[in-house]
C-alpha cells in the first residue's frame, strides 16, 4: 500500500505539490523533477523565486608570518627584540579556496534548519531511498505523506519523528534517517579581525573556524575576549588561551545564521623573556600572578635561575622600575602582573658546583663527581685505562680556587706516583671545583683535526672576532702578551732571520685565546682538550693569575728559557723548586748544560727601585736531590738553561753528483767543505768542478727578503709614475702581472764557489759548512745555452773555436726587442760576466762548457719603466739557476 502511494506520487502532481516545488532551491527542484518525471518547464518562474543556499566550505589557508611588533602595534608593553605575541600564528593565514564539507560527523544536538538535506532509507517489504530537503518553511516532504515540520528540531529528535511517521503510515516499513549536505549560514566577523566582513560558513562552524575564514586576527586584536553576539545580545565569550594552553574548547560555541563574531582590542600585555620554554608577549585578563604568567610561558627551562628573576615595570612617574622577583617563593609567585611588565627569567651560571674538571691527555676528559676524601687516584685510577699513550706522567697540575672572588692557586704533582702510590704525597686530596690538567709528552704528536674543525666554525662568528680583537688589545702585561703573541722579526738590518706571522694568523691567534679563556666551562673545549698543547692548556690559568695580581702581590708566574723542551711562561706551583719548573717545561733537552744554569730574580723597593740578582744552579746536583741547588722559586723568577759548549745536534750536509760516495754527512762545528768532500771519497773522473752548484738555507731566506724588497720598491715606483704621469708605461694589469710573477719566484740560495780553489789548500779558499748545505757536482756538459731575446733559444755544443757572436748567430741572432748592449753570460759556476768585445775571441773572457748567454729584453721598446730591466735580470737569473738545479 505504501509502495502504491509512492508510485502514484511519481505520476500525478497536485497543485499543492507544485507550490511546494516552487519554494524549494533550484538544485532541489531539478533533482526532484528528474526523480518523479516532472517537466522542468512546469516550474515556470520558480527558479527566480528560490535561490540555492551555498554549501558549507572549508578554507584552505596560506600561512603568513606574524612578525615581532613595533612599539605602535603593541598595547601596554614596549617591544622586546625578537619577541612575538603569543597565539596569533594559530589563525595567521589567508583563505585562498573553499572545498565542500562532506565528512563532518553531525552531533545529536545539531538543530535542523532550511537548506539541510536529510537522507531517508526505507527497508522492509520494499527498499527505497530518498533525499529530502528542508524548505524555507521548515518542512520536509516524504512522498505519499503530508509535510513534516522539522525546523528547530535536534538531529536526534528528527530521527525519532521520521521513524515514528513511517512506522505509523507505512505498515511493514522501517526508516533509517541520516543527515546529507548541511545548510550554510551567514555570519559576520567584526572588530580587529585580519579580514572583517560577512562570510557564509557551514552550520557546524564554531568561533575558531570563523576566525580561520577571516584570516585570523590582527596583533592588536584580543585573543582572550572574543565575543559572540546574537540579535544584539552577548551569548558567549571565547578565550583562545584555553584552547591553546589547556585544550579546552568548551567555549568555542557553534554559530547560527546572523551571529556576529566580534574581536575587541587586545588588553594589557606582559612580555616574558629569558629561560622559559615559550618566551613571548602574553595578554592579561587582569588577575594573573607571576606564577600564572610563568605557567603561560610553559614554565622555566632546566638552566633557569628563577630566584634572580626581575620585572621591569612602569612606575607612577611613567619611568621604568626594576623589581627583583624570587619565583621560588610565595611572595614572588603571588606578585600581580601589570600591563607593560617585562618578566626576565635569568639563567644560572655555566660553572659546575661541587665537581672536578679533568682536561688534557686523558681518555675521558670532562666533569667528575666530588665527594669528601676524594684523591687524584680516585679520578685517575689506572695509567693504561685513564691516560693516553702521549700523557706526560712526570708532572700534572691541580688548579684550585682559594677565595670567594675566584682567586686561584696551582699545585703540582708527579702523575705516575699519584696513580701507582695511592695515598702518597703526590696523591693529592681534592676540593670541590678543582681542575686537573694532564699535559702531552709530545705536543708535536697531537692529532688536532677535530679541534681545527671546531675552530673553523667559531671563526664564522663575527661577534667573537670583534671580542677577540678587543681582548688582544687589552693584554697589558708583557709576559702574558708573550704567551699570546707569535709575531717575530723577519729581518735584522736587512738580513733575513725568520718569517713573521701574517695578519690573518694574528687574528686567528687572538680568537683562539678568547676561546681558551673559557676552557674550563665550555663542554666542547673540555672534550677536545686532549688535542691541546701545553701552552693552550695553561693559557686560561696564566690569564687568571695575571688578572688576580695586585699592587702588593705579584703575578704567580715564572718562566724558563734555553735548552728545555718547551721554554715558556708557567704558573708558579705552590712550594715550587727549580726542578719542578723544568718538569713543567717538559724536561731538559739533550743539549742542556747541567753544570750551570742561571736563575734571575727581580726585586723592587721604594729606595733602590728595580734590581735583578742572579744565581748559578748546578742542575746535575739538583737532579740528585741537592736542596741547596734545587732552589725555591718566587714570582717572576726566570731560569735560563744553557747549551753545552760547542754542541751540535747532528747537523748535516748533503753531497750529490760526481763524488765516490754521495749522501748525507753529519758535520761538526768548524768542519770545511773540503773536509766533507774528502769524507765522500773525492771526485770521480767525470766531475765538472767548474759547474758545481752549492746552496745554503740562510741564502734562500736572504733572497726571499731581497725579492720582497724589490717588489715593494717597484710598487712604489709604479705608483709615483702613475701620479706624476711621467712618460708612457705599462698598464695596471701588465704591471700587476709582472709583480705577481716576481713575487712567485722561488729563492734558490745558490752561493758561487770555486771548487777547484777550495780543494787546493794553498789558495786558502776553503770555508766552513752549515747545517742544510747542499753541494752538487755535475758531470761534464759540453754545451753552451743561448736564452732570451734571440730568434731560437736553445743549447749548442761547446766548441773552443766559437765566439759569442758565433753562438748567437747559430741561434738566429737577436730579435727587435733585444737589448744587445746589455747581453751578459751566466757562468756554469753561477757567476755573471758582462762581455768586453775586445776579448771575446780568446783570453780570459772565453766561454766555457755549461755557460749560458742571456740576451735581455729592451724595456724601452715597450715602455719607459726603467726598473723593468731589474725585474728581467732577477727573473732570468732565477730561471737560469733553476735550470741548473733542475737535474738535482
Amino acid at each position: 500500500m505504501a509502495a502504491s502511494a509512492f508510485q502514484a506520487a511519481a505520476v500525478s502532481v497536485t497543485p499543492q505539490m507544485m507550490e511546494q516545488f516552487k519554494q524549494l532551491p533550484l538544485s532541489e527542484q531539478r533533482r526532484l523533477a528528474q526523480q518523479y518525471g516532472i517537466d522542468p518547464s512546469m516550474l515556470g518562474g520558480s527558479a527566480s523565486a528560490s535561490q540555492p543556499i551555498a554549501q558549507p566550505a572549508t578554507p584552505v589557508v596560506t600561512p603568513r608570518e606574524v612578525a615581532p611588533q613595533s612599539k605602535a602595534e603593541v598595547h601596554g608593553v614596549a617591544p622586546v627584540k625578537g619577541l612575538k605575541p603569543f597565539g596569533y600564528e594559530l589563525f595567521a593565514g589567508q583563505p585562498t579556496t573553499f572545498a565542500p564539507v562532506s565528512d563532518i560527523p553531525v552531533p545529536a544536538d545539531y538543530r535542523i534548519g532550511p537548506g539541510d538535506t536529510i537522507n531517508v532509507q526505507l527497508y522492509g517489504k520494499e527498499s527505497k531511498s530518498f533525499q529530502l530537503s528542508v524548505d524555507r518553511l521548515g518542512n520536509v516532504h516524504v512522498p505519499g505523506m503530508e509535510p513534516i515540520t522539522v525546523i528547530g528540531m535536534s538531529y536526534g529528535e528528527l530521527q525519532q519523528a521520521i521513524k515514528s511517521v513511517v512506522a505509523e503510515k507505512m505498515i511493514g516499513q522501517t526508516a533509517h534517517v541520516s543527515m546529507g549536505e548541511l545548510r550554510s549560514v551567514r555570519i559576520f566577523v567584526a572588530g580587529d579581525a585580519y579580514n572583517p566582513g560577512s562570510y557564509t560558513v557551514s552550520s557546524l562552524s564554531t568561533v575558531s573556524q570563523a576566525l580561520f575564514v577571516a584570516g585570523g586576527l590582527k596583533t592588536i586584536g584580543s585573543l582572550r575576549n572574543i565575543q559572540v553576539k546574537r540579535a544584539g545580545a552577548l551569548v558567549a565569550t571565547f578565550d583562545v588561551y584555553d584552547l591553546l594552553m589547556k585544550g579546552d574548547a568548551s567555549n568555542d560555541v557553534r554559530l547560527q545564521s546572523g551571529d556576529v563574531v566580534f574581536v575587541p582590542p587586545v588588553g594589557e600585555t606582559i612580555a616574558v623573556t629569558g629561560e622559559v620554554l615559550r618566551p613571548a608577549i602574553y595578554e592579561l585578563k587582569g588577575t594573573e600572578t607571576m606564577a600564572q604568567v610563568v605557567a603561560m610561558a610553559g614554565g622555566v627551562k632546566p638552566g633557569a635561575y628563577p630566584a634572580a628573576s626581575i620585572v621591569e615595570r612602569y612606575g607612577s612617574n611613567y619611568l621604568k622600575e626594576v623589581l627583583k622577583v624570587d619565583l621560588t617563593g610565595n611572595q614572588g609567585q603571588s606578585l600581580k602582573a601589570q600591563g607593560g611588565d617585562e618578566l626576565v627569567v635569568r639563567s644560572t651560571s655555566n660553572e659546575y658546583n661541587g665537581s672536578i674538571t679533568l682536561i688534557g691527555q686523558v681518555n675521558r676528559p670532562g666533569q667528575y663527581q666530588w665527594y669528601p676524601g676524594i684523591r687524584i687516584s680516585d679520578v685517575l685510577a689506572s695509567v693504561k685505562a685513564d691516560l693516553t699513550w702521549n700523557s706526560d706522567t712526570n708532572v700534572a697540575l691541580v688548579v684550585r680556587q682559594i677565595s670567594i672572588d675566584g682567586d686561584i692557586e696551582v699545585k703540582g704533582f708527579d702523575l705516575l706516583q699519584a696513580i701507582t702510590a695511592k695515598g702518597g704525597a703526590d696523591d693529592l686530596p681534592l676540593n670541590a671545583n678543582d681542575k686537573i690538567i694532564v699535559f702531552a709528552d709530545r705536543d708535536e704528536a697531537l692529532d688536532r683535526r677535530k679541534l681545527g674543525k671546531f675552530f673553523t666554525l667559531v671563526k664564522k662568528d663575527q661577534t667573537l672576532q670583534y671580542l677577540a680583537e678587543k681582548n688582544s688589545q687589552q693584554l697589558e702585561d708583557e709576559e702574558l702578551r708573550q704567551i699570546s703573541d707569535k709575531k717575530q722579526m723577519n729581518s735584522v738590518a736587512g738580513v733575513a732571520v725568520i718569517e713573521s706571522a701574517s695578519a690573518d694568523k694574528e687574528k686567528d691567534l687572538a680568537l683562539a685565546n678568547l676561546m681558551l679563556l673559557g676552557l674550563f666551562n665550555h663542554p666542547n673545549l673540555i672534550e677536545l682538550s686532549d688535542q691541546m698543547s701545553r701552552r693552550e692548556l695553561l693559557f686560561p690559568v696564566l690569564a687568571k693569575l695575571q688578572s688576580q695580581s695586585r699592587s702588593q702581590s705579584r703575578s704567580a708566574q715564572v718562566s724558563v728559557t734555553g735548552d728545555v723542551r718547551y721554554p715558556d711562561n708557567y704558573p708558579l706551583i705552590k712550594d715550587a723548586k727549580v726542578m719542578d719548573l723544568i718538569a713543567l717545561a717538559g724536561g731538559l733537552k739533550e743539549s742542556a748544560y747541567l753544570l750551570n744554569a742561571e736563575l734571575s730574580r727581580t726585586y723592587y723597593d721604594n729606595v733602590q727601585g728595580m734590581h735583578i740578582e742572579h744565581w748559578n744552579v748546578d742542575l746535575a746536583k739538583a737532579m740528585d736531590g741537592d736542596q741547596d741547588q734545587n732552589l725555591n722559586l718566587v714570582s717572576k723568577d726566570r731560569l735560563n738553561v744553557l747549551t753545552k759548549p760547542a754542541w751540535a745536534a747532528n747537523e748535516t750536509i748533503e753531497i750529490r753528483g760526481e763524488v765516490r760516495f754521495p749522501g748525507t754527512y753529519i758535520i761538526q762545528r768548524g768542519e770545511t767543505l773540503a773536509d766533507v768532500v774528502e769524507r765522500a771519497g773525492g771526485f770521480t773522473e767525470y766531475a765538472y768542478l767548474y759547474g758545481a752548484v752549492f746552496t745554503r738555507e740562510s741564502m734562500k731566506k736572504q733572497e726571499a727578503l731581497e725579492i720582497k724588497r724589490v717588489t715593494s720598491s717597484l710598487r712604489k715606483e709604479i705608483a709615483n709614475r702613475t701620479l706624476s704621469q711621467e712618460g708612457s708605461f705599462a698598464s695596471v694589469a701588465d704591471t700587476d702581472a709582472m709583480l705577481t710573477q716576481l713575487e712567485q719566484i722561488e729563492p734558490v740560495g745558490r752561493l758561487v764557489i770555486d771548487l777547484d780553489g777550495i780543494m787546493n789548500p794553498e789558495l786558502n779558499r776553503n770555508f766552513n759548512v752549515e747545517a742544510g748545505d747542499l753541494l752538487y757536482i755535475p758531470p761534464m756538459r759540453q754545451v753552451v745555452a743561448v736564452m732570451g731575446e734571440v730568434q731560437h733559444a736553445t743549447s749548442h755544443r761547446f766548441d773552443t773555436a766559437l765566439s759569442l757572436k758565433d753562438y748567437m748567430r747559430m741561434s738566429g741572432n737577436t730579435t727587435q726587442r733585444a737589448d744587445d748592449d746589455r747581453t751578459y753570460v751566466v757562468r756554469a759556476d753561477g757567476s755573471v760576466m758582462l762581455p768586453e768585445n775586445s776579448y771575446w775571441f780568446g783570453g780570459k773572457q772565453s766561454l766555457k762548457p755549461g755557460d749560458t748567454v742571456i740576451v735581455p729584453l729592451d724595456t724601452n721598446y715597450k715602455d719607459n719603466l726603467t726598473l723593468w730591466s731589474q725585474v728581467t735580470n732577477i727573473i732570468y737569473n732565477s730561471a737560469v739557476a733553476l735550470s741548473a738545479l733542475n737535474i738535482l
